[in-house]
């Protein structure tokens, strides 16, 4: 089974999402991220997920798998 080590993210400027990402460790991209963007700040979407499903994650834009009613 594949091991959840993997972080999907999105960077927020006051309340606009202005990027969405995964990351095996937060806070260090969180650290790169402020240094080319001050002022933005770094939410945790969701819990940890398997690599494979990150990257699915991102390559539909950061959207979810399914509608909200």
């Amino acid at each position: 089974m594949a091991e959840r080590d993997t972080y999907k993210y999105q960077l927020k400027k006051g309340g606009k999402i202005v990027h969405r990402g995964i990351t095996n460790d937060l806070n260090r991209r969180e650290a790169e991220h402020q240094e080319r963007f001050p002022g933005t700040t770094l939410h945790q979407v969701e819990r940890r997920v398997t690599r494979e499903s990150a990257l699915k994650w991102e390559r539909r834009g950061g959207k979810r798998a399914y509608k909200k009613s």
